[in-house]
């Protein structure tokens, strides 16, 4: 499951490119849901790492597993020149989630280039690179961690992270094909304004930004 807030996003996405970027965002999400369902820490890095090893055996021509997601990579993306490699990349930011609380900004530096490869890569999928996209990413990825992160302290610590690339983004423009990700970066600046308790994904106030984002291609100034 992807959320309400992808799931806007992705309807505005060409329907030709449409499954390679949800290809490319259920990936990011699988990682993640080894994170949130790996019950003892230790196991967590050996969980992830399998993913990381069946992404960099599709470049080597190898079949994909009976894996659903692996072979919508394998039939989405790769053709596309994103490579496993560069998938399995992602790795890296989420491993660090299993690091002990109170995180601290060397816990946020990963996180944050995880969002700025994915949105990267999302931009290569989209044929339309531009590195203001990839810190757009940066900024959705300290959010999206921050509002499933269980202490106080390290929530903090990220939205704070945040704020500070929100403000730089503001008022840049992202071009057209590019705001189905900008909208999700829009959204996480709201997220920053807005700060504790965390709205729900999918609330009218939440779609609303998104679309004037869509409309606008501007990120929102923070207060």
């Amino acid at each position: 499951m992807l959320g309400a807030d992808l799931g806007l996003a992705l309807t505005y996405v060409p329907p030709r490119d449409r499954g390679a970027l949800a290809a490319l965002f259920a990936i990011d999400r699988a990682m993640g849901d080894v994170v949130r369902s790996t019950k003892e820490p230790m196991l967590g890095p050996i969980r992830l790492a399998w993913w990381r090893e069946r992404l960099e055996e599709l470049d080597e021509g190898a079949a994909a597993p009976a894996e659903p997601r692996l072979h919508t990579v394998a039939s989405e993306l790769i053709p596309r020149g994103v490579t496993g490699r560069e998938l399995a990349a992602l790795e890296s930011g989420w491993l660090r989630l299993f690091d002990p609380f109170p995180w601290t900004v060397q816990t946020s530096e990963p996180i944050w280039f995880r969002g700025n490869l994915l949105f990267g890569l999302g931009a290569r999928a989209l044929r339309c690179a531009d590195e203001r996209i990839q810190a757009a990413g940066g900024l959705w990825a300290l959010v999206d961690a921050a509002r499933h992160c269980s202490d106080a302290e390290s929530r903090a610590m990220l939205v704070e992270q945040a704020r500070t690339f929100a403000r730089g983004l503001a008022g840049v423009r992202f071009p057209g094909p590019l705001r189905p990700l900008s909208m999700l970066a829009a959204v996480a600046a709201r997220d920053c304004r807005r700060g504790e308790p965390f709205e729900r994904e999918g609330t009218p106030g939440r779609a609303a930004t998104m679309l004037r984002h869509r409309f606008s291609g501007r990120i929102p100034r923070q207060s």
